[in-house]
């Protein structure tokens, strides 16, 4: 009796040592790929001022594109319940390429930027917390902006800008809705999938002198509305 109480005792031991362990109190990491997909559109490009005149005048039947773009990601949880955990998102920031659009599109590529976007997210987790499988809804926000913004078409630059110009883009905070799930293949180990929607959009700014007006400087922005879908294949490892 006292032996078959033992090999019970260790069986059940094994069995809590082999749980999964997406529970209360536990941190994650995940390392993956990230996919931007933009879903986008924009504005006419619209000439703000020029030499300090204000002009406010939208060139009709213009606009740019952005194509999509992958990186290296990570991400970093905790899970305050056995349901429902708090992920921060980061990733190396993804260089996209601008296109013209409407008469623009004869340009093709029109310039690149490098996007920043640091998200947090709030999941929650269905099925029970030894499960394999484990679905989530989440929602969170992101603080997104642009670095190393430039236009590389010089014919784009001259013919249509009017000369050399240099380019800027807003901040802007945006929410992220995302499902996904995780597949626990160990204790420790996981491999998981996630698909976003960000509502987003950005204004760049255009400064340009102008060749034929020495000194003369115009001003003009186009507003893209970005709404990227963002996936996400991932690995993670749980503590």
């Amino acid at each position: 009796m006292k032996l078959k109480q033992a090999l019970a005792a260790t069986a059940a031991l094994a069995c809590m040592s082999g749980a999964y362990a997406q529970s209360a109190n536990t941190f994650y990491v995940t390392t993956g790929w990230f996919r931007f997909m933009p879903q986008d559109s924009s504005d006419a490009l619209k000439l703000d001022s020029a030499g300090g005149r204000p002009v406010n005048l939208s060139i009709p039947n213009t606009g740019a594109s952005v194509g999509t773009s992958d990186t290296l990601g990570i991400s970093l949880g905790y899970f305050i319940t056995d349901s429902l955990a708090a992920e921060a998102e980061l990733g190396i920031p993804p260089k996209f390429d601008l296109s013209g659009s409407g008469t623009f599109s004869q340009f093709g590529k029109l310039g690149e930027a490098r996007l920043w976007a640091p998200a947090l997210l709030l999941k929650y987790y269905f099925n029970k917390p030894d499960a394999k499988f484990r679905p989530y809804a989440g929602i969170g926000f992101t603080y997104a902006w642009f670095t190393d913004a430039h236009i590389t078409n010089t014919t784009f630059e001259e013919g249509v800008l009017g000369g050399p110009t240099s380019t800027s883009t807003d901040r802007s905070w945006a929410p992220v809705f995302n499902v996904g799930f995780n597949y626990n293949f160990t204790k420790h180990w996981f491999a998981g999938f996630s698909l976003s929607y960000v509502p987003l959009n950005v204004t760049a700014t255009f400064n340009t002198v102008a060749n034929n007006q020495l000194g003369t400087v115009r001003q003009s922005e186009a507003k893209i509305h970005l709404n990227p879908l963002v996936t996400y294949l991932k690995v993670g490892y749980m503590f």
